[in-house]
């Protein structure tokens, strides 16, 4: 009569481990759900009551700047207990589409392409373009994310190595949380600003829209922020933390905008000032060829 071995002490704790950096994927995915909703809601009532508009559409840039929280500490919740798994990896990649490629969407058609411009017209449908290219361009730039995440070895000639302190091309979420905070920063939808500032804004978001697409596809390099937190100087990025933390919490319109617009323009800055040095110029060109 065969007997059972005994488990191991740890191994329940341990299999318990792999759920948690599900939990925050999960929450990401609720967040990017209540957004939509909010934006719809919002859209549903702004051109009656701008006012109770504007609550719905901030609840939605709020929604999609938690998502941006949780999304970050699934990643160093599951390195941290090394409980990274591949089906986490595609879980982690669908959800960021929803919260982070069609919250925005939602959003921003919401709060002012579908106000401002009359369905039918030119400006309308290229507004809808711009969203759905940069759908596609998120989309895109998770697949290549993971990709060069199972298959770090160089796939084709000129393809660029894995670095796991910079991340190639403006990732979504920052995108999502720059488009977020400015809604945040204004939450007021662009048909209530009078006659003709409405239509000049919503051209300046579809700019920003389309560079936002144009920087998830390209080879710019753009801090992962991976290794933060692990070098001696732990104190001083405690404080700095709790520092943000505590700005974000009395002055969040401000400095949402200010750190999600840093971060966004960060990798042009590098990619400029790099062409700027003698020695750069030539690595530059040898990775980009």
């Amino acid at each position: 009569m065969e007997t059972e071995q005994p488990k191991p002490p740890h191994e329940g704790l341990k299999k318990g481990l792999y759920v948690i950096p599900t939990m925050f994927t999960a929450a990401n995915v609720g967040m990017g759900f209540l957004a939509i909703l909010s934006s719809m809601r919002g859209f549903q009532i702004a051109l009656n009551d701008p006012v109770g508009a504007s609550h719905y559409f901030n609840s939605a840039a709020i929604a999609i700047g938690l998502a941006i929280l949780f999304d970050t500490l699934d990643g160093r919740v599951a390195r941290m207990t090394r409980t990274a798994t591949e089906i986490g990896v595609q879980f982690d990649s669908l959800a960021d589409v929803l919260t982070f490629g069609i919250a925005p969407i939602a959003l921003m058609y919401s709060w002012s392409f579908g106000l401002v411009f009359k369905e039918g017209t030119q400006e309308h449908a290229l507004g809808v373009f711009l969203l759905f290219m940069y759908l596609m361009c998120g989309a895109f730039r998770l697949a290549r994310f993971n990709l060069q995440a199972t298959r770090p070895r160089v796939l084709l000639e000129g393809t660029p190595k894995l670095d796991k302190k910079n991340f190639v091309g403006l990732p979504i979420p920052p995108a999502a949380g720059l488009l977020a905070s400015i809604v945040h920063f204004a939450p007021m939808p662009l048909s209530g600003y009078g006659e003709g500032t409405p239509r000049y804004l919503s051209f300046l978001m579809m700019i920003l829209i389309a560079v936002l697409g144009v920087l998830m596809v390209s080879t710019l390099r753009y801090t992962s922020f991976k290794t933060f937190g692990s070098g001696r100087r732990n104190l001083y990025i405690f404080l700095l933390i709790a520092a943000t933390g505590m700005a974000i919490w009395l002055y969040s319109e401000y400095v949402l905008l200010i750190i999600s617009g840093i971060y966004v323009s960060h990798g042009v800055i590098w990619y400029v000032l790099s062409l700027l040095k003698p020695g750069q110029r030539t690595q530059t060109s040898e990775a980009e060829g």
